[in-house]
């Protein structure tokens, strides 16, 4: 557009034809097949969003601006993995700017400019900025940097003005979002019943026994199941099966493996490589001009890959090593020593518990807790489970790993100086207090600032183009020969050397599927409206370092939901209600104490006892943690015994020996903030959900890419 505005300023008449021609290059091909949205075609309308109708040149002129702005960065435009992620940042910031707006703005949030310089060079600097302008040289953010940054930012290229505008209108929104979720968040409470029930459903324990009969316990071929049947489930469970558009394939690949001449070339070309490393005066250089992927001249302990690192011990200064498999790559090495570096590094994991507020009887009240599990894991509990169960912040996943870091202020100074401060590996003894809360620390690596001088050339065997021609060769026969689902299955029958694979449910706009990351043209043929059901792909795709055929063998429809789009999930629930009939009839008709029962009913019948159960983490031996049957459990009387009822995977009679109840507790609020605390860490994900429910979001964008 930018050309186009400038030639018309330049000749007039002679602009206009110029930018027509431009117009019909660009969609002079959809015209001729019917496709163009200048005469009355398919729409240019990419989504919609909170009632904006998005087209799809405005999609494409932000995902260019962001391509350009991933180019800037990494030196090279966004390859064929990059380029979807990228699709997905412009359409999620499509969504902030019209759909969050509109939040914004009905209750007047805003960031005022005098924010904004607070944010990029005040007081109160964005972690995006600290990020940025980190001293090299001491690994500490320097606000001179920005200022003087600032200063030069005029004198600089338009685009790198225009990135800079970009990046703080991104801190802007950030802090915009940040303040609406931060008043949501606040808004989050906790009743003392709600505790209550909390406290109660851990603390409450019952003894029990239990009839069991498994739904396995009756052969699935005893049960016959109709359509009718399926039919009437799906009818009366519609909020259990919404529909959706997707598409179930099957499909044959063709490695390209390397061949035994590929892999003896491979080795041939590695100790040529190996020789000239090993004479190289400059072998760091040597090593990155012949490497397929680049690995740092001086690494620690920790960055080595595993066989290495159990072998760096007997090498020798200018010995060559490997080769080294490393994934899918071939490394080998040439030592160089080491050096100490003005950095350490250490690994450690840590269990953190926060303050429900700033008071000091909340801080007290976290710290006794935290005293609690610090001295509950000095007595041999598990620290990565009681990291799972307690820690307050995302590490709890991963049962408080925190990775590997240095001492360059990534942490709070506090934690730093507690885990760089600490010798050897292993429990820290004390507690560590920071802003964040108390933490419970646990060094998994000692600290070293060892590093290893090794330049590495890294290598992958890569088939030969005869090897990758006969692939295709083999590939296109198959294509050609197999139109039809039933022409794909005779094949298939004829040559048991091909595997043929399936996926179900692809969704519209899946960049791939199984463990194929990278399979957008096939799930777009899938899609086409012109294939159908049964109908095999007449192109042989290229996916992954291998070729694929496929064939459609299934469809659905959001707005059509049939039972064969739930078939297996709608059996096997049906299935569960007939066999639950059953069993129930029978045992309807027993009398007698539970062990009688089951010596009546048959084969099948198990009676199993579990003690100390809690209604939040009972588990019930064969039958599992099955919510129904722990209810039942907890609502019976001591010595009542309950009628046959269903569970999730069997028949239950439940019959309760003993219970006892939660202690008194005058003081709630442990748990009353535990629950607060759960709860606000939720806030931001039903807040993103809230939003785009109600901005009725329309995605259109797999029909353009």
């Amino acid at each position: 557009m930018a050309l186009i505005t400038k030639i018309r300023e330049k000749s007039g008449i002679a602009a206009a034809a110029i930018a027509f021609s431009l117009v019909l290059f660009l969609v002079g091909s959809d015209i001729f097949q019917g496709r163009s949205t200048l005469f009355g075609g398919n729409s240019q309308k990419i989504g919609e969003i909170a009632g904006e109708t998005i087209l799809a040149p405005d999609f494409q002129k932000k995902f260019e601006e962001a391509s350009a702005n991933y180019t800037a960065q990494a030196g090279r435009g966004p390859g064929e993995q990059e380029s979807p992620l990228l699709r997905d940042q412009v359409w999620n910031q499509m969504i902030l700017d019209i759909a969050y707006k509109k939040e914004f703005d009905a209750l007047g949030l805003s960031v005022s400019p005098e924010e904004l310089i607070d944010m990029v060079q005040g007081n109160n600097i964005h972690p995006s900025v600290r990020q940025q302008f980190t001293n090299p040289q001491t690994g500490q953010f320097d606000k001179n940097f920005v200022i003087q940054f600032l200063k030069n930012l005029k004198t600089m290229p338009v685009q790198q003005q225009q990135a800079w505008a970009n990046f703080e209108k991104s801190l802007g929104q950030d802090r915009l979002r940040s303040k609406y979720e931060n008043l949501l968040r606040l808004s989050t409470y906790t009743t003392n019943i709600e505790a209550q029930k909390d406290y109660t459903a851990q603390t409450s324990k019952v003894d029990v026994r239990y009839l069991y009969v498994p739904f396995y316990s009756i052969a699935d071929s005893s049960i016959k199941v109709t359509d009718a049947q399926l039919e009437e489930y799906l009818s009366s469970h519609k909020d259990q099966f919404k529909g959706e558009n997707t598409r179930s394939i099957e499909y044959v690949t063709f490695p390209v493996i390397p061949s035994k001449a590929d892999t003896a070339s491979f080795y041939q070309q590695i100790k040529k490589l190996a020789k000239d490393l090993a004479v190289s005066k400059n072998d760091s250089a040597f090593a990155v001009l012949n490497s397929d992927v680049r690995t740092p001249y001086y690494s620690t302990l920790s960055e080595l890959p595993e066989a290495v690192k159990t072998s760096i011990a007997t090498f020798q200064v200018g010995g060559i090593y490997g080769p080294f498999k490393n994934g899918g790559y071939y490394s080998i090495y040439k030592y160089g020593g080491v050096k100490k570096d003005s950095l350490y590094t250490v690994k450690a994991s840590h269990i953190l518990i926060s303050p429900a507020n700033k008071t000091d009887s909340a801080k007290a009240e976290a710290r006794k807790r935290a005293q609690t599990i610090l001295d509950q894991i000095k007595g041999g509990a598990n620290f990565e489970v009681m990291a799972r169960t307690n820690s307050m912040d995302g590490s709890a996943q991963t049962g408080g790993d925190l990775g590997y870091f240095k001492n360059n202020g990534s942490m709070v100074k506090p934690f730093e100086q507690a885990v760089f401060g600490f010798s050897g590996s292993g429990l820290i003894p004390t507690l560590v207090e920071t802003d964040f809360g108390f933490h419970i620390i646990k060094v998994t690596e000692p600290k070293t600032n060892t590093k290893y001088k090794l330049a590495a050339i890294n290598k992958g065997i890569v088939p030969s183009q005869s090897t990758m021609d006969e692939a295709f060769r083999k590939a296109d026969e198959f294509a050609n020969a197999n139109g039809t689902k039933a022409a794909f299955d005779a094949s298939l029958k004829k040559d048991k050397s091909l595997i043929m694979l399936r996926a179900n449910r692809i969704s519209e706009n899946s960049q791939g599927f199984n463990n194929l990351q990278a399979a957008r043209e096939i799930v777009r043929w899938a899609f086409d409206k012109e294939t159908s059901v049964g109908d095999a792909s007449k192109k042989v795709f290229e996916v992954d370092n291998q070729y694929i055929v496929a064939v459609l063998t299934g469809k659905t429809d959001k707005d059509n939901v049939k039972i064969d789009d739930y078939r297996d999930e709608l059996t096997a629930k049906v299935r569960a209600d007939l066999k639950a009939e059953q069993i129930i009839k029978k045992l309807d008709g027993i009398s007698g104490n539970l062990e009688q029962i089951a010596q009546k009913y048959g084969a099948g019948a198990l009676v199993e006892t579990a003690n100390d159960i809690t209604l939040a983490q009972g588990v019930l031996n064969s039958a599992g943690a099955d919510p129904t049957a722990l209810g039942k459990a907890f609502g019976l009387k001591a010595g009542q015994k309950s009628k046959p009822f269903k569970g999730e995977a069997g028949i239950f009679v439940m019959e309760t020996i003993k219970s006892i109840p939660a202690p008194a507790l005058a003081d709630l609020s442990t748990y009353k903030n535990t629950a607060r605390l759960m709860a606000a860490q939720r806030t931001s994900f039903y807040i993103n959900e809230a939003i785009k429910e109600k901005a009725k979001i329309v995605d259109n964008r797999a029909k353009f890419y």
